[in-house]
């Protein structure tokens, strides 16, 4: 597996990879989740795609599209501020320059869990490419909206959201907001063996 970090203006490549990315959200969170998400020609996306974010998008051996997430600056505008500010208390979201927010986060298996209770490998190497990236371009924290399923994987994988307010049913989920720190020692928790990053692949983590 490989991971990417990818901006709209990118080369042919980089597009086909980010078209991919937008597919393999239209599976999740509208065929499978069922989500009133806006789907065109095969592909969700929505009106933060257009602010110029940039896609953290993991790639199998073969080159496939197999995960991937969104990331924006928590200045805003972000999905916690104009979709979801009812998961964030009292307005405590306390964003900051060193803060980005990370949203539609996508795995391309039935389950992000793999056998036996097992984090899925794919579902690690996101959570540390998403954090390899936010350090490596200044963030220390990451601020998300998910359910409280997810909640569970990432205590489970050694990366504990801090909430942000109490859980809120939208649609069929409890869904939850929250915090994450960007920091070497989350990173090295998470990390599964073989990872793999082609934005930093010479750059040291620092711990």
């Amino acid at each position: 597996m490989l991971a990417h970090a990818l901006r709209n203006g990118s080369g042919t490549k980089e597009r086909e990879l980010v078209e991919a990315y937008h597919r393999l959200r239209a599976l999740v969170f509208a065929d499978r989740l069922g989500w009133d998400v806006h789907v065109r020609e095969g592909q969700e996306a929505d009106e933060f795609d257009a602010l110029d974010p940039t896609y953290i998008v993991l790639t199998s051996d073969d080159g496939a599209v197999i995960g991937g997430a969104r990331l924006l600056p928590a200045s805003g505008p972000t999905m916690l501020e104009r979709t979801f500010p009812q998961l964030a208390g009292a307005g405590n979201v306390n964003a900051h320059a060193g803060m980005i927010e990370s949203s539609r986060f996508c795995i391309d298996t039935a389950s992000a869990e793999g056998r036996g209770g097992v984090l899925h490998q794919a579902t690690l190497a996101m959570f540390a490419a998403i954090i390899e990236w936010s350090m490596l371009n200044g963030y220390s924290e990451i601020s998300t909206a998910t359910d409280l399923r997810f909640e569970r994987i990432l205590n489970r994988a050694g990366w504990p959201m801090k909430r942000l307010g109490k859980p809120s049913r939208i649609g069929n989920t409890m869904a939850i907001a929250g915090t994450l720190p960007a920091d070497g020692a989350s990173f090295t928790k998470v990390c599964p063996s073989g990872y793999k990053s082609a934005f930093a692949a010479a750059r040291r983590i620092a711990a």
